[in-house]
């Protein structure tokens, strides 16, 4: 399929894991793609990966608005248009919640949660005016709550309630906002653990295994789509079933 031919796609978060998958996934139906990330190296190993061809990267903090906000106006000096943001930088710092610093809770929220609305409030007026846009943001299974993560869990319900925000005020200019949580998730960060905590993990995946990163790319290609412009507001689990059979288990 080729459904983003002549689209623009803006990824954050790009230089891995997620980001670098859904990145692969719009450059093989045809987009044209603006990748950022903090990480100049890895986000240019992206854009190589894609092709390289009609792909432009930035080196982007997302909680700096200066920042985001020059990232969008040379996307569409570059291309003509923003068609897609994928709201897809996050961090992680775990902690209890006694022992939380003010940095840690910071770092996670500003990257995750500002961060979110630096972007959507960039790309908004441009795809106001196009009349057309598809905003994706990615929340987590532990929007619901998660031991050690409150300043994760806060963040992730955060952009949950932005994104069902943005859906009533982009609904009438043909903008969808959407979300997605994915759960257990085979990424850098999941890597870095030892095998028997992975293992404890995917035995809790009413599946039985960890998703791999193309599951969340193809996801986001529909919900990016033609295909899914009658669908707004929407929180798409993407987690092999533990959001619904972790009760049970």
């Amino acid at each position: 399929m080729q459904r983003y031919t002549d689209r623009v796609v803006s990824v954050t978060g790009a230089g891995q894991g997620l980001g670098r998958a859904m990145a692969l996934r719009f450059a093989s139906e045809g987009a044209r793609l603006a990748l950022c990330d903090v990480n100049e190296a890895a986000v240019r190993e992206t854009a190589e990966a894609c092709g390289g061809g009609g792909v432009r990267t930035s080196v982007v903090n997302v909680a700096d608005a200066g920042q985001v906000d020059a990232w969008v106006a040379g996307t569409v000096d570059a291309f003509g248009r923003a068609d897609v943001l994928v709201n897809n930088a996050g961090v992680i710092r775990d902690n209890r919640l006694e022992r939380m610093t003010d940095d840690e809770w910071d770092a996670v929220v500003d990257v995750s949660l500002r961060g979110m609305f630096h972007c959507c409030r960039a790309v908004f007026p441009h795809m106001k005016e196009q009349g057309y846009g598809r905003i994706l943001s990615f929340s987590s299974m532990s929007w619901r709550g998660n031991f050690g993560q409150v300043n994760y869990a806060a963040a992730k319900a955060g952009v949950v309630g932005m994104a069902r925000t943005i859906a009533l005020e982009g609904a009438r200019h043909g903008i969808t906002s959407n979300a997605i949580a994915p759960g257990l998730i085979a990424t850098p960060m999941l890597a870095s653990m030892n095998d028997a905590a992975r293992a404890k993990l995917a035995a809790r995946v009413p599946m039985g295994h960890i998703g791999d990163p193309t599951d969340i790319a193809e996801a986001a290609a529909y919900l990016c789509s033609e295909a899914a412009r009658y669908v707004t507001g929407v929180v798409l689990d993407v987690d092999g079933g533990i959001s619904v059979g972790s009760a049970l288990r």
